[in-house]
């Protein structure tokens, strides 16, 4: 039961970064879109040097086992693919306008933490990176807003699963992808707090909004405790090999997915030169040193 309890705390540290980013964005004078890049480059290194080296391997082996090595690979590449196809489809449902991950300005930024700054038109910006007509009324603004909030909670649930299962099953494995989705949840808190704080003008309800959007993760998190102790049903918290092993393809999908789809573009977005491979690869060196040392 302490594994349980340790996951689920992982889960809430790497939800709650998410509060971390829209801090940063209320009290920085000047936010340091370098160091986003990296971090988020970081956590996509993390991810996807974990996803293939340690977390794939360790499902080929569950299921290699239990329905021999030709099914066993059937069922790992079935997995993997379905947690990609899993987070394409969030994907697809939340607008494009609304997606949380959206890089903004330090113009768009800086009432956030300047009263006295001039307040641009977010409605036009948001326009402008989406080739369509501004909102024209704060009911508009206030509408985006929301939908912010509800497209990021959504996409934050599977990654609040990924991480507690990992953390269930193996604890440094887990602590490891708690701190790449801590870093990635950052600049994901600065840019939910931006559309937020347009529709309601209220620094504290961008906040609160910001911070919520982060706590899908530890609901996740309870969403794949609650199966796993009806699955397992003697209170052992033991979860079978061909289960696991299942889980495991799918969490390697879901991470190279957002590596891929959601962290590189970001972190490319945030950062200038070589900044978000210089990221990847010391994520990468980061992981592949712990792992090691683990052995």
């Amino acid at each position: 039961m302490s594994n349980v309890w340790f996951a689920l705390g992982l889960t809430l540290f790497a939800g709650m970064a998410t509060g971390i980013g829209s801090v940063i964005a209320f009290t920085a004078k000047r936010t340091d879109y370098r160091f986003l890049s990296v971090a988020t480059g970081f956590s996509a290194g993390v991810m996807l040097y974990v996803s293939f080296v340690e977390i794939f391997p360790e499902s080929a082996a569950l299921l290699g086992a239990r329905y021999g090595e030709t099914w066993g690979a059937w069922l790992v590449a079935a997995s993997f693919f379905g947690g990609m196809i899993l987070m394409a489809i969030i994907d697809n449902a939340i607008p494009s306008e609304d997606n949380p991950h959206e890089a903004h300005t330090e113009e768009e930024t800086a009432p956030l933490h300047d009263p006295e700054a001039p307040v641009p038109a977010f409605e036009t910006y948001a326009a402008q990176r989406h080739d369509r007509p501004p909102a024209r009324s704060d009911k508009g603004l206030m509408r985006t807003g929301l939908f912010t909030a509800v497209a990021i909670t959504i996409h934050n649930f599977p990654e609040g699963i990924v991480t507690f299962l990992a953390a269930l099953q193996e604890p440094t494995l887990g602590v490891a992808i708690a701190v790449a989705v801590a870093l990635h949840n950052i600049p994901e808190g600065i840019s939910v707090s931006v559309p937020i704080f347009y529709a309601t003008g209220n620094r504290k309800k961008a906040f609160f909004y910001s911070l919520a959007s982060g706590l899908a993760e530890p609901l996740g998190a309870l969403l794949a405790f609650g199966v796993i102790a009806l699955v397992a049903g003697d209170g052992s918290w033991s979860v079978p090999p061909q289960m696991t092993g299942i889980m495991f393809g799918a969490v390697a999908g879901v991470m190279v997915y957002i590596s891929v789809d959601e962290l590189l573009p970001v972190s490319r977005t945030y950062g200038r030169g070589h900044d978000s491979i210089l990221g990847l690869m010391a994520g990468m060196a980061v992981m592949a040193l712990s792992l090691l040392l683990l052995k």
